[in-house]
């Protein structure tokens, strides 16, 4: 056994000086100082202990730290903005490949597209795109990594009118388990296109995307109303109805927590349970100001901070509620329909909640995300009415436990009326809820292309999809 070890140690050390004489980026390796630095992600709980971290500058390291990996028989993750909330972008053991390094973004104004290297982050993509009045519609907190977003789906502020950030994708440059590099869009490799729309991690590494961008903006009627949490079953009541028939240019979200101490929220909110519905309205500001006026007039709102803002203003709203270093735990389901049960149970759960960090997120779909037929994305749950997002926050180790368990009791309440989960919301929890977050018909259409393209299951390290038998 002693041997074993030596030998594979051995094959480590002549694999990495190998990659050394051919890599461009920057490697760092665990007796380094940058060592401790470079293994942290966005997720404080998760710590992992990687034997090295490649920083590539291109195609040619991300083939050379793949090459590594495999003559050294080392485990592989894949890095763009490490936001994972399972911390599968980092490895124990292995090799992290990191791709922030490759950050180009490259906008045609003419023919409304950009191309954006795997390193992007959303706020760079919006500042860049939203220069020339047109965005991509992607996620809801600007330092996600536009690589794990896009490949998962992408849901956001733009969804219920332009879809998901998925169904914008033109193309995408990947790199295969043994270093070939494909060119990836509906014309040349479409199965695989179809499998990189949502279960895109799990085929290799997409070193580049191109996107269709669509106008917005640049001013959107956009941000919160609150209520207080008490009166959570009426503004639900009442929210499930009025969206019934709002355009697609409107997309929400529900948001149940204690204010933040943040300078537009008045220090007496500061702490206080209360349920807001995010708006953004991506289109003519009179019009959404008519859209809005039933939910601004219901009740008697605590504050209403729903104004014309720029739309990259509006897409930084969430950044000071999830910064890198906070201990995240989420627990996601879809549902079909806010119904009488599942008002009350977001209302009773949403009351438990200790932490000031802690959210409950439903997000509504519909609009353009259903308007995609079922069975041209990887991508599962066109039809369904809303995703939750039940996050159990915490800055530290302390009162982490609880906050994970008011998570589990709050989506356990829901089960019977769970319809699937999206994928990009799942911690790691196993094969069943992969199946549950694709279906059986897509997950062995799925298998099928992950035989095809990483039979030896090198990627490994995401929502997993086994090569089929």
């Amino acid at each position: 056994m002693g041997t074993a070890h030596a030998e594979a140690a051995r094959a480590d050390r002549a694999a990495v000086q190998e990659l050394e004489r051919t890599f461009a980026g920057r490697l760092v390796r665990p007796h380094e100082p940058a060592y401790d630095e470079a293994r942290r992600i966005w997720n404080g709980s998760i710590s992992k202990f990687p034997a090295l971290v490649a920083y590539c500058t291109g195609v040619a390291d991300v083939v050379a730290a793949l090459e590594c990996a495999r003559r050294g028989g080392l485990p592989v993750a894949v890095r763009s903005g490490g936001h994972s909330f399972p911390g599968q972008s980092l490895c124990e053991g292995g090799i992290v490949i990191d791709l922030s390094a490759m950050n180009g973004i490259r906008v045609d104004p003419a023919r409304r597209t950009v191309r954006a290297q795997a390193g992007v982050l959303l706020g760079a993509l919006d500042r860049e795109t939203q220069h020339f009045g047109l965005a991509v519609p992607s996620g809801i907190v600007t330092h996600t990594g536009l690589a794990g977003l896009t490949l998962g789906g992408g849901i956001g502020w733009l969804m219920r009118k332009y879809g998901l950030t998925i169904d914008q994708l033109l193309s995408a440059d990947l790199v295969t388990a043994d270093g070939t590099f494909l060119q990836v869009s509906g014309e040349s490799e479409p199965e695989l296109f179809w499998g990189l729309r949502g279960a895109g991690g799990n085929f290799g590494v997409v070193t580049e995307f191109e996107f269709r961008l669509n106008p917005v903006g640049p001013t959107v009627l956009a941000g919160p109303i609150l209520w207080p949490l008490e009166e959570a079953p009426q503004v639900l009541r009442f929210y499930r109805d009025w969206i019934t028939d709002v355009p697609d240019e409107l997309t929400t979200i529900v948001v149940h927590r204690k204010a933040p101490p943040l300078p537009a929220i008045p220090p007496d909110l500061h702490g206080r349970p209360v349920i807001a519905v995010v708006s953004c309205y991506a289109g003519d500001i009179e019009k959404g100001q008519e859209v809005l006026r039933p939910l601004k007039a219901f009740g008697t709102p605590l504050l209403d901070l729903c104004v014309p803002k720029p739309y990259t203003q509006h897409q930084a709203m969430f950044d000071p509620s999830f910064p890198h270093g906070w201990w995240y735990y989420v627990k996601a389901c879809d549902v079909d329909r806010l119904t009488d049960d599942v008002v009350d149970i977001c209302a009773e759960h949403a009351l438990r909640v200790a932490s000031p960090l802690s959210t409950g997120g439903v997000f509504h779909l519909g609009g353009a995300v259903a308007r995609v037929g079922e069975d041209e994305t990887a991508y599962s749950g066109r039809g369904v009415g809303h995703t939750f997002n039940i996050n159990g926050n915490r800055t530290t180790a302390e009162g982490f436990e609880e906050e994970r368990a008011w998570a589990r009791d709050w989506w356990s309440a829901l089960r019977p009326h769970h319809a699937g989960v999206y994928v990009n919301f799942l911690m790691d929890e196993g094969a069943d809820r992969v199946e549950q977050a694709y279906g059986p018909e897509k997950l062995r259409r799925l298998r099928a292309l992950k035989r095809q393209f990483d039979p030896a299951n090198v990627f490994r390290s995401n929502q997993n999809i086994a090569p089929a038998e």
